[in-house]
């Protein structure tokens, strides 16, 4: 075997109240990236398929190509990788598209190696591929998508959450971009502590809800009180989406990611659903159009696929 396929799903990052460190899985999405072991003591890029705008074939400049040059420099491998991409999570969807391809390209990689790696241990690797996109080694998107499920992802450490399995996001995405980097300009500026106090508290709300099994807890802190006001103006629509969330039952809502999507967690699929398609229609009213998934906030880890 030298060529392996694997698939990465796309992610909610930040899940609102936990920014850069908290996020999670979604069913459905993802990106698929095929890797092969080739003699040569290099990282090349030989194809992208499905991208909306062209993407760096530089190894060193593209998340996939700058995930395994670091696999190969810290394992000191004696051969090389050969990439094709396939895209299928949209450029600047707040999805965690930059992190799905360096997911997918490491868990391909990690099945050619003699020895395969545990997934953690791709973690490090992992972030130095988001680093090539977002500009920052922030794990929110990459360890949800090498575990599964809900991640606390720290600097060096990822921790699983568990969640109940009724607990349903609802992801929707409206039909424009934001890219990263202009949604982490938009946070620039003076924070009061009272701010960051507010934030921790909501965090460990929802952190103990999820431990104690509790949707109240869950929705006594499923609120961003941080980053959200600041990046709300940037999304067309937004304050409509999230009203309609919550009047229909949703626990919380905010920015998936960097946005522009939003997500909204529900207790059970039938909420999920009736979020979803709420949100679409406020999307809608703003003149924005858009697509929905609905998943369990216990989504799927990446994985090989061929």
């Amino acid at each position: 075997m030298n060529t392996v396929t694997a698939f990465a799903p796309a992610s909610v990052g930040n899940v609102g109240v936990g920014f850069d460190i908290l996020g999670h899985t979604i069913a459905g999405p993802g990106d698929r990236v095929s890797v092969r072991r080739i003699d040569e003591r290099l990282v090349r890029i030989a194809a992208i398929r499905g991208a909306a705008i062209e993407l760096p074939r530089e190894a060193e400049r593209n998340t996939a190509g700058a995930a395994l040059l670091a696999l190969r420099a810290t394992l000191d491998l004696p051969f090389g990788f050969e990439i094709e991409i396939d895209k299928g999570i949209a450029f600047g969807s707040g999805m965690g598209g930059s992190a799905a391809s360096a997911v997918a390209a490491l868990v391909a990689a990690n099945a050619l190696l003699d020895t395969p790696l545990e997934r953690a241990a791709l973690y490090p690797f992992a972030l130095d591929g988001e680093a090539v996109a977002s500009g920052g080694r922030h794990g929110d998107n990459v360890g949800p998508m090498l575990l599964g499920g809900l991640v606390l992802a720290t600097a060096d450490r990822l921790g699983p959450i568990p969640v109940q399995r009724n607990l349903e996001c609802a992801l929707v995405h409206p039909h424009a971009t934001l890219e990263t980097k202009r949604a982490r300009a938009a946070l620039a500026g003076h924070y009061e502590l009272r701010e960051f106090v507010a934030q921790s508290a909501n965090l460990a709300l929802v952190l103990a809800g999820c431990h104690a099994n509790d949707v109240e807890l869950i929705r006594a802190g499923l609120a961003d009180v941080l980053v959200e006001p600041r990046r709300a103006p940037l999304i067309e629509g937004f304050t409509a989406v999230k009203a309609a969330a919550l009047s229909n039952g949703a626990l919380g809502a905010s920015i998936s990611g960097a946005g522009p999507s939003v997500f909204a967690w529900c207790d059970g699929a039938s909420a999920a659903n009736a979020c979803a398609q709420a949100m679409r229609d406020a999307f809608a009213r703003s003149g924005v159009a858009s697509e929905a998934w609905v998943s369990p906030v216990a989504g799927p880890a990446a994985e090989v696929v061929a």
